[in-house]
């Protein structure tokens, strides 16, 4: 690695643990009902929508009752957002008069964004009218994110809690996680934004003549049109959030979106910045800061291996492109490697690092087209969307996620020695256990069965701008990222027909339901237990040969589902070229 570009990355995780271990330890008090600085200018606002809402706070739930307020939540967004886009046509805030969304893609759109997902087979700035991308889209940026991160309390408290039969008030956490975290932290990112360039404001498109005009397609064009609209606050929270939908189309490689090198830096940051904290609000909840940094060392260790890996095959270049005596050694700032698709003001290495952070962290932006990736580059991004975008992961729902598979680490440990497993002085049963294999299998299924499906229908073959292996890489990538509630593209796809709208929009659905309901379910099955004081017997999961279990265990069950795909898609063709 070269130095400005190691300086860049010690710099980056410096700056991550140090903003992510006190932000850890501020979320735990909200959580647990402390009083913190904002409780003063918060606190009345908070009790004030409990009153308005006819909600008691001190009132509890059960797992079924708090799965069922969350999906209620979602199926309210869901009606809402896809009303909102299919009527923008005679609403307001809607100066380059957009007409009403067409039905296959609201209700892609919908699900999309009611899902944190955020996959867009749209363009923001030719589709979406302003009041759609911020009262419909950026509402459900705040929606979708605090109901991740209210899972991961319930599941939380689970293990926490003894013969308890229930596991907090979804309606307290989903609106603290709102009012104490999302929307502060949005607000003064927000403000950062726009002091850096993006644009905020309700003005329709502006025309402005261009300094070099240029022919084009026997025209002569002289000017250019330049997108407005409310777009500093929609990408504070699409950055925090993990929501990832641009405003624009091309994303975060946008100068709109991304103007300058420390807005690109500040994004990347804020992309892992709330998943990795929320692995501190862990350690803090249930007593016990070691096991947060066991699970911090294994995300850590697979997200700095993959980055390694797509950084390294970025900077090597395209083999056959220089045999052709193709230039790789653009600029001095660039002295070499693949450059194509990236954005000449980021480079390889932060076309690289935010590829690598978007798909570990479900946040689906991106600065770089992902297609144009050398095979091994564009093999590690996709890796870790079909690990299940657990190594640091959505908010809420990743760190959830991981600790699925270390209830299934401890049960293989359990089965080793011949012990019945244990979590955290949790006994690991059957019930668990089929829950943890639901949430880990299902999205598993869902992506290679829509691959699979995909890959018989010359629909398909008709919507692929490349045929062969990439071809394959870019449908099993539109599978993976829509089932793990990611939502960038290796593009190169036409996703926007009935059939990808509607199969995708499925894989969303069980992407994010099909784990996060079992997700409740364990907590709510662990909050019954009594406490098991630790023995001779017992694992430490907070040591090295944990950390490396844990390691083993997620690499092997991706390896297992999705070496037969990954051979078939990136690995086949790094090896044509």
């Amino acid at each position: 690695m070269r130095f400005p570009d190691a300086s860049q990355f010690v710099l980056y995780m410096v700056a991550l643990f140090g903003l992510a271990i006190p932000l850890g330890r501020y979320m735990a008090k909200v959580f647990v009902g402390e009083r913190t600085f904002m409780s003063r200018v918060v606190g009345p606002i908070e009790r004030g929508f409990y009153r308005l809402a006819g909600i008691n706070a001190e009132h509890e739930m059960g797992w079924k009752s708090y799965a069922g307020a969350l999906l209620l939540l979602q199926v309210v967004g869901f009606l809402f957002l896809y009303l909102l886009q299919r009527v923008q046509g005679v609403l307001p805030l809607n100066p380059q008069h957009f007409s009403g969304v067409d039905p296959f893609l609201s209700l892609n759109t919908a699900i999309s964004f009611v899902t944190n997902t955020n996959w867009q087979a749209y363009g923001g700035e030719t589709t979406m009218s302003q009041l759609t991308q911020m009262m419909g889209l950026g509402v459900q940026n705040f929606i979708s994110a605090a109901t991740g991160i209210a899972a991961l309390i319930a599941i939380i408290r689970g293990f926490t809690r003894r013969n308890a039969s229930s596991i907090g008030n979804f309606w307290v956490d989903f609106t603290r996680s709102v009012l104490y975290v999302l929307l502060p932290l949005s607000i003064i990112f927000a403000v950062f934004l726009v002091s850096q360039g993006v644009v905020q404001n309700f003005a329709s498109n502006q025309v402005a003549h261009i300094v070099q005009p240029f022919t084009s397609s026997g025209q002569h064009v002289t000017t250019q049109t330049l997108p407005m609209g409310p777009a500093a606050s929609q990408i504070a929270i699409k950055q925090l959030g993990t929501n990832g939908g641009g405003f624009f189309n091309v994303n975060s490689a946008h100068p709109y979106e991304n103007p300058t090198p420390l807005s690109n830096f500040l994004e990347m940051l804020a992309i892992l910045l709330i998943p990795a904290a929320l692995v501190f609000t862990f350690g803090r909840m249930i007593g016990d800061r070691r096991q947060a940094w066991a699970i911090i060392t294994v995300m850590t260790v697979i997200f700095v291996g993959l980055f390694a890996l797509s950084y390294a095959s970025e900077l090597h270049g395209i083999p056959h492109a220089a045999a052709l005596g193709v230039n790789q050694h653009t600029t001095a700032l660039q002295p070499g490697g693949n450059m194509e698709g990236k954005e000449a003001r980021f480079g390889i290495f932060n076309s690289t690092f935010w590829a690598t952070a978007t798909t570990a962290a479900s946040n689906g932006s991106v600065n770089a087209m992902h297609d144009s990736f050398t095979p091994l580059g564009g093999l590690a991004p996709l890796v870790l969307l079909v690990l299940g975008e657990i190594i640091f992961g959505g908010v809420g729902v990743g760190m959830a996620g991981i600790l699925m598979h270390v209830i299934l680490a401890v049960f293989v440990a359990g089965l080793m020695v011949g012990r019945t497993p244990e979590y955290l002085g949790k006994k690991i049963d059957v019930y668990e256990m089929k829950m943890a294999m639901l949430a880990i299998l299902a999205p598993i299924a869902a992506i290679l069965i829509g691959t699979a499906l995909a890959g018989v229908l010359p629909s398909t073959i008709q919507s692929l701008a490349n045929p062969g292996a990439h071809g394959f890489s870019e449908v099993l990538y539109a599978f993976a990222s829509g089932t793990g509630n990611n939502g960038s593209a290796f593009a190169g796809l036409n996703a926007n027909t009935p059939f990808f709208n509607i199969a995708l929009g499925l894989a969303m659905l069980i992407g994010r339901y099909w784990t996060m309901i079992p997700v409740l379910a364990v907590a709510g099955a662990l909050a019954k237990k009594k406490w098991i004081p630790p023995s001779a017997g017992t694992l430490p999961t907070h040591r090295p040969t944990f950390v490396i279990l844990l390691i083993g265990v997620i690499l092997i069950v991706g390896a297992l589902s999705f070496f037969p795909a990954l051979a078939l898609g990136p690995i086949a063709d790094a090896l044509m070229h």
